[in-house]
Formats: structure tokens, C-alpha cells, sequence
């Protein structure tokens, strides 16, 4: 699996849609967006990317 890495700003297009997480996920994103000068959007979208290009299919095993 490759390391996950906090991106460089790039804008897309993007969609308005409510989620709900875990408040301890929250507390967690919350100290990397300070730490890093980003946004809590930004890291989010980065790490469901991350997830989303690691995805092991189980059902094809």
C-alpha cells in the first residue's frame, strides 16, 4: 500500500453532501487541518481518495 501523503491544493468541481462521523474522527482531521494549514474538506476528500485507491475487492476472493 502507498503512504498516504497530505496534497497540494488543487480545485475540482466538487458537491455539496452531508455525512456523519465519528466525533473522535473529527477531533483527529480537526488537528491535522490546523497542523497543516488545510482545510477539514481537503483532508477528508484526501483520505476517502486514499481509501477508495487501496479498496481490496473481498468479494473476488
Amino acid at each position: 500500500m502507498k503512504d498516504f501523503k497530505l496534497p497540494n491544493v488543487q480545485e475540482e468541481k466538487t458537491v455539496l453532501k452531508t455525512i456523519r462521523i465519528k466525533s473522535t474522527t473529527l477531533y483527529k482531521i480537526e488537528e491535522l487541518s490546523k497542523k497543516h494549514n488545510l482545510s477539514i474538506n481537503r483532508i477528508v476528500n484526501e483520505c476517502l481518495e486514499y481509501a477508495l485507491d487501496n479498496l481490496t475487492d473481498n468479494k473476488s476472493k
